[in-house]
């Protein structure tokens, strides 16, 4: 029960104060016992990081144990399969010393899913670190960025060949299917939130079935349609079509999710302002959601710039630089490293290891240009806008200074005014009023 204190004011008629001071017992310590302490919110203590080198010392010596003297194990996966479950066991019954059940929970829970973002990482750098390792003999030669594969041969040295036409063929090959899909993709996504109604929710199972479709297949109905109906030849124009396929699904997928996270009330507010339905997609609702879009562009052209299967297909192959897209076959860096790395030969092999390295390289390229070209939050100018906006301003302060302190506009909408009813031009008036 709180202690009840009544307090009154001396000499007054005012109304006695009641204040209700809680007990131990109700701040969530035991009777007899003092008040709770405080706890941490930081993520780590002292605590934690020797519990979890504790547990990983004993983990890794039971595993020894166990694999040694004990089990006839011996594989290296199965070793290290055991080692992580005895991690977590281990580290449990160390934090149930000091903490209660629901903090071992958590404890646990955050152990497992941050070495599950630790292992995440670590494949991500092997995977990165061994293609460079494997390829870095090609890389450090500069013929390997300006020469193509016509003249070079399977024995020949690696100061010889290069794959400049592959760079060619999937730079214009991503270029012809961005110019395609982006447009499509915003529009499309932009149509399945602004009207809504059972054509749109069909169109948006469509498009979620498509994120699916195997690429083999986009390739396959780019080549009946196109090639096979139409007559085209096999170019880095089919191809381009082709990836757009693949990348269109994506990209109206992750915009359409991004748009619906725009606020409503920015809606309303244009709506209110006086603006139209796509007065207010243009100026508001696309602007907004500009940073969310632009990563939707980069997940569609990850999907697209990697394929090989539907560039074989619509594009052939060829190890001679044409940088005319629209006839004649092309390769691209994802087609051509598979090529090279078929080969036995080590010299191709590296020369496959080093066009992956490229690959990636050229991934990170553009991802580092989309976010500087949509990485700003809405409204934010970039540093030039930002000048011009001041040389703008300068300007203006300018031409008010020199004419009196009165903008331009306001001394031809005055002079007009005077005209109109028949007094004297303000611009001509001397400062008496003669």
């Amino acid at each position: 029960m709180s202690d009840l204190i009544k307090t009154e004011p001396a000499g007054t008629d005012e109304e006695t104060a009641v204040t209700f001071v809680p007990t131990a017992t109700e701040q969530g310590a035991q009777p007899g016992q003092g008040p709770e302490a405080r706890r941490s919110v930081s993520s780590w203590h002292a605590t934690d990081l020797l519990a979890v080198a504790g547990a990983a010392v004993a983990a890794v010596a039971l595993t020894f144990l166990l694999f040694g003297w004990v089990a006839p194990f011996d594989t290296p996966l199965g070793f290290v399969v055991v080692a992580y479950l005895l991690f977590l066991g281990t580290y449990t019954v160390l934090v149930s010393f000091d903490e209660n059940g629901a903090a071992v929970r958590d404890r646990l829970a955050a152990v497992l899913w941050q070495s599950i973002a630790v292992l995440l990482l670590v494949v991500l750098v092997f995977v990165i670190g061994y293609a460079l390792w494997r390829g870095h003999r090609a890389l450090v030669h500069p013929n390997f960025y300006t020469h193509d594969m016509s003249v070079t041969g399977p024995l020949d040295p690696l100061t010889k060949g290069g794959v400049l036409h592959a760079i060619i063929g999937t730079l214009e090959q991503i270029t012809i299917a961005l110019a395609v899909t982006v447009p499509l993709g915003l529009a499309c996504a932009v149509f399945l939130n602004e009207v809504p109604g059972r054509y749109a929710r069909l169109v948006r199972t469509i498009v979620e079935a498509m994120t699916a479709l195997p690429s083999i297949v986009a390739g396959l109905f780019i080549y009946a349609t196109l090639i096979l109906s139409l007559g085209m030849d096999k170019s880095g124009l089919a191809a381009g079509m082709a990836l757009s396929l693949m990348m269109l699904p994506i990209i109206i997928r992750a915009s359409d999710v991004v748009i619906r996270l725009v606020p409503g009330s920015l809606r309303e507010a244009s709506y209110a302002l006086g603006a139209s339905q796509w007065r207010t997609v243009l100026t508001v609702v696309l602007p907004t959601a500009r940073s969310g879009l632009t990563t939707a562009v980069i997940l569609g052209t990850a999907r697209g710039i990697g394929e090989t299967s539907p560039v074989l297909l619509t594009a052939g192959f060829t190890a001679n630089l044409n940088g005319n897209p629209l006839k004649g076959p092309q390769v691209s860096l994802p087609l051509e490293t598979f090529e090279l790395v078929s080969s036995p030969q080590p010299n191709m092999i590296a020369r496959g290891f080093g066009s992956a390295g490229l690959l990636m390289g050229l991934v990170l390229f553009l991802f580092i240009v989309a976010r500087i070209i949509g990485g700003r939050a809405p409204g934010e100018l970039s540093r030039s806008q930002q000048r011009r906006r001041l040389a703008a301003s300068r300007r203006r302060d300018a031409e008010r200074l020199r004419g009196g302190g009165v903008p331009p506009g306001a001394r031809g909408t005055a002079r007009s005014a005077h005209h109109r009813t028949g007094g004297p031009d303000p611009a001509v008036t001397t400062p008496s009023g003669r």
